[in-house]
């Protein structure tokens, strides 16, 4: 019998820990684990080139599909999924690193509406911060992008005085990669730019706020299917 999932709000641990993201050339594979224990990884990121989903993130103790992420080829808004809930990073601004996205971990309550998050960035010759906010724009997590680093390529800091909940963690993870990749993208691709040109950007509209909030729901059993084998 399986357990029932654990609420968003519930603070029965705390999940404040440095992440550190360390990709792996040879499985091209990036294994995500707590800083104070490098050896013990906490999520499995896998990359697709020809799936719809490109980013596919696991967790590394059961192999259960968390998170994926999708990158689109003109449109600059990545649609991410978090265990069965579809959501959109939409983007704020044509050329600036800022992007908004809703939350359910970060929500006043676990039967409220979620909250609005906002995602802005910051880049310099060697790193790239994304920083996410809160609805009072407090920030509560970074994720430090290496541009030359070739194994470990970005470190995830959570920020302030908040007790960061499991899921609270797995919603920075999935949406805080899908963005960073989709922003690195961004910066080398052609069809992005022109994506960019005829974006219309802005916050997510009432009527699709609601049609996100249809969409969600608890996890399934089929996106709860094991991500595949490990190697």
């Amino acid at each position: 019998m399986g357990t029932a999932m654990q609420s968003p709000h519930q603070p029965d641990a705390n999940h404040n820990e440095t992440l550190q993201v360390d990709f792996t050339w040879a499985k091209m594979k990036s294994y995500i684990s707590s800083v104070s224990d490098p050896s013990k990884p906490l999520y499995i990121v896998d990359y697709s080139s020809i799936k719809k989903e490109c980013i596919l993130v696991s967790s590394a103790s059961t192999s259960l599909r968390i998170g994926s992420g999708v990158l689109h080829i003109f449109s600059i808004n990545p649609n991410f999924k978090l265990h069965g809930r579809k959501g959109v990073l939409k983007a704020l601004s044509r050329w600036k690193t800022s992007y908004t996205h809703q939350s359910y971990a970060f929500a006043a309550s676990q039967d409220g509406p979620p909250a609005t998050m906002t995602w802005t960035g910051h880049s310099d010759f060697k790193t790239w911060d994304f920083v996410c906010l809160d609805e009072r724009q407090m920030p509560v997590a970074k994720i430090k992008l290496n541009w030359w680093a070739l194994h470990k390529v970005a470190r995830i800091e959570f920020l302030g005085d908040r007790v960061i909940s499991e899921a609270a963690r797995d919603e920075i993870v999935v949406t805080g990669l899908t963005l960073m990749y989709c922003m690195v993208i961004r910066t080398i691709s052609l069809p992005s730019l022109v994506g960019a040109v005829v974006a219309r950007p802005g916050p997510i509209k009432d009527g699709s706020k609601q049609q996100l909030q249809q969409q969600a729901g608890p996890a399934t059993s089929k996106d709860q299917t094991l991500a595949g084998k490990q190697d």
